[in-house]
């Protein structure tokens, strides 16, 4: 679902509960508490519901609420957040403490947050840790080992299906997955990369925002160099913008990039070779690992043919230079104060508005569950996630899945053979509550507690050798793609699977001292939307076993594709600020999601109460308080700055236009007494199902 509390990386325990018991064959109860569930305190009741749902449901909050100056943005995630950040940090505290021996997961949380925080050994080290990577690249001389420090410099990348954001800082992403059309077998990917902002946009746009945001960069770059002490420090800043420029006219933009058929592109090892020449790719496989690997996909075929003509065609001083920034600009924390510095003014506070850094203590708290997250996760859960919360919540994910299985069920558009393969995806979806059934292993990852840079460094290439002994095997469905102490949860299309780590099942999302209608409006919400995300307009394309296929008719693709363009036009229409509008086709997978598990989450709501009218808590309504926690679960009040660039860059609408899904549902029209004339109303022929 990728909330914004971090980004959007990620974008973390409950008390106990007594879980229900099922009601009758479609769906699971869950009981809980009597407390209202909602912050009546936080509405704005001068704002009628049909004229703005969210800021009748949060303008009190928000009037009232300031940003944390080492925050871009404030509401319930963040929230949720540093209930999991202190969590986190008492385990680590704790790990600190034990002074356990070498070698066990205790000592390397110990050791690594030592090695981050000690931050005169870090001044006092200044760039010698980094002093043989610059030499070596210094010492480039031609092509060939210019292809190979390229190939030996990759590394594991994002995931393309949960993330737009496959920039790297590697010419070249990698990740590592199924086959996307043969579901047995595991394959490398192939991403673009080559960026040091965010998307290209920034680099080509020729709005007053994104040019200002160039200067800002190009000054950077000179700083960085300046500080490095290389020679001539404003020609070297040119030449890595001038090559970062050529990169970014080569890369596909997000809307084309999210489209998973065009991602499907299989080659051989010999096709780069004749496909892209330019690149030494013999010597570039051998030094990433991957010499003897015969199979890839390729997700962005066009750029990488066109990056590997910039290898060979723009001068080896530029690709120096380009080298040399980013191997420093990958690790600017854990050097001086002035490079931290240095980035923290530009990335943080010019691109994005914030005020202050994050306490170091915080961010080596981040850096740990990056690089150890399975080490802390299971700490995590032993001591803040009970087996009660486990069993409630898969109480509901039944629930849930049993109402969205119901609506399915009942299609009249839907021909029998397509609707079947929907009904199995459902069916055979794997959903993983709280943390993995398998821990990941440390025991070859060296951790010093007096080198963060080579801890960083280690990790890296310790997370691309996991992933790398995956190839050719075959894939493990229930993997986990989160650690347990994330505020976050996901779907997996390739694996038909979801995970909902234990940080994000608690209050305000999930509290067991709750009524039902909060509780579904809220978490139950989060849990539709990761269910229904295998039925957007990229989890469509999957069938029950992972594998990209076609399983639907042309004439319920038609109405599907339909209904889809209805659900992009309507969040296209939404001007976040003066002059700057949502695009509603880079944010509709995740606006489908969202329609389609607020109505499952409704409507296994009111199967819960089996069959009893919902009391009246506080004035309010079961209907009106369960709209009420899902707008209230999408709180937020960010920076003008970061709003900017989330709109620019990421797949999800921002929170506050992520609320306004209700007006696609009947139900929240009888709640709130939504008339004709009111801004939100839409004609019952225009409200967008999907599903």
């Amino acid at each position: 679902m990728k909330r914004s509390t971090i980004l959007l990386a990620a974008l973390l325990a409950s008390t106990a509960c007594t879980p229900g018991g099922s009601n009758g064959n479609t769906t699971a109860a869950v009981e809980t508490g009597t407390a209202i569930g909602v912050d009546t305190a936080g509405l704005d009741k001068a704002v009628k519901p049909g004229d703005d749902f969210e800021e009748y449901a949060n303008g009190g909050w928000r009037a009232k609420t300031e940003i944390p100056a080492d925050r871009v943005v404030t509401g319930m995630f963040l929230t949720v957040f540093e209930k999991a950040e202190a969590n986190n940090k008492a385990i680590i505290d704790a790990a600190i403490k034990a002074d356990a021996a070498t070698g066990t997961d205790q000592r390397r949380i110990a050791d690594w947050y030592k090695a981050y925080t000690d931050t005169a050994a870090i001044e006092q080290r200044g760039l010698a840790p980094l002093k043989p990577e610059l030499d070596a690249i210094a010492a480039l001389k031609d092509r060939k080992a210019l292809s190979a420090m390229l190939g030996g410099n990759v590394r594991v990348d994002v995931d393309p299906l949960n993330s737009t954001n496959f920039q790297t800082e590697n010419l070249f992403g990698l990740w590592v997955s199924q086959a996307l059309d043969k579901p047995e077998t595991t394959v490398p990917y192939v991403l673009q990369g080559g960026l040091g902002l965010a998307d290209r946009d920034y680099y080509l746009s020729t709005t007053p925002e994104m040019a200002k945001a160039r200067e800002g960069y190009k000054a950077y770059l000179v700083k960085i160099f300046t500080l490095a002490g290389m020679s001539d420090p404003a020609a070297r800043a040119a030449r890595v913008f001038d090559l970062e420029t050529k990169i970014a006219k080569a890369h596909t933009d997000i809307v084309a990039s999210q489209d998973v058929h065009k991602a499907d592109n299989p080659w051989t090892k010999a096709d780069f070779a004749k496909k892209a020449p330019g690149i030494d790719w013999d010597a570039f496989w051998a030094a990433a690992g991957l010499g003897n690997q015969n199979d890839f996909i390729v997700w962005h075929p066009a750029t990488t043919v066109a990056l590997a003509q910039l290898v060979a065609n723009e001068p080896i001083e530029a690709w120096q230079d380009w080298l040399a920034f980013h191997r420093i600009n990958e690790v600017t924390g854990l050097l001086p104060t002035a490079f931290d510095q240095a980035r923290f003014d530009f990335f943080s506070k010019q691109l994005n508005g914030q005020q202050k850094p994050r306490p170091r203590d915080k961010r080596a708290i981040a850096s740990i569950n990056n690089w150890l997250g399975d080490a802390v996760g299971q700490l995590y859960v032993k001591d803040y996630f009970p087996a009660s919360s486990k069993t409630d919540i898969q109480n509901m994910v039944t629930g849930i899945k049993a109402a969205f299985d119901k609506r399915v069920a009942g299609l009249t558009w839907m021909a029998p053979a397509t609707k079947a393969e929907a009904r199995k995806k459902i069916e055979t979806m794997q959903v993983g509550v709280g943390y993995p059934e398998t821990w990941r292993n440390y025991s070859s990852l060296e951790v010093k507690a007096d080198d963060p840079v080579g801890n960083y460094r280690r990790a890296e290439l310790f997370e691309t050798k996991y992933q790398l002994a995956k190839i050719g095997k075959a894939p493990d469905k229930g993997e986990w793609w989160m650690t347990p102490q994330t505020v976050n949860a996901v779907n997996l299309p390739l694996q038909n699977a979801l995970n909902f780590p234990a940080a994000i099942l608690q209050a305000p999302f999930y509290d067991p001292k709750s009524d039902a209608a909060a509780n579904y409006g809220s978490i139950g919400a989060t849990i539709g939307h990761e269910i229904s995300h295998s039925f957007d307009n990229t989890g469509s394309s999957f069938d029950s076993e992972g594998k990209l296929r076609n399983w639907w008719t042309p004439e319920d693709l038609k109405h599907f594709q339909e209904a889809g363009a209805a659900l992009a036009a309507q969040y296209s229409g939404y001007e976040v600020l003066p002059g700057l509008f949502l695009n509603g086709k880079q944010v509709l997978a995740e606006n489908i999601a969202d329609v389609a598990g607020l109505t499952a989450a409704y409507e296994a709501y009111h199967a819960s109460l089996g069959g009893k009218e919902a009391p009246v808590i506080g004035g309010l309504t079961g209907d009106q308080r369960f709209f009420l926690a899902f707008a209230q679960s999408w709180r937020e009040k960010q920076r003008e700055l970061a709003l900017r660039a989330e709109v620019a860059t990421d797949a999800h609408a921002p929170g506050r236009w992520r609320a306004l899904t209700v007006r696609n549902l009947d139900a929240w029209y009888g709640a709130f007494g939504v008339q004709p004339g009111q801004k939100l109303y839409l004609a019952p022929d225009k409200r967008v199902k999907v599903w």
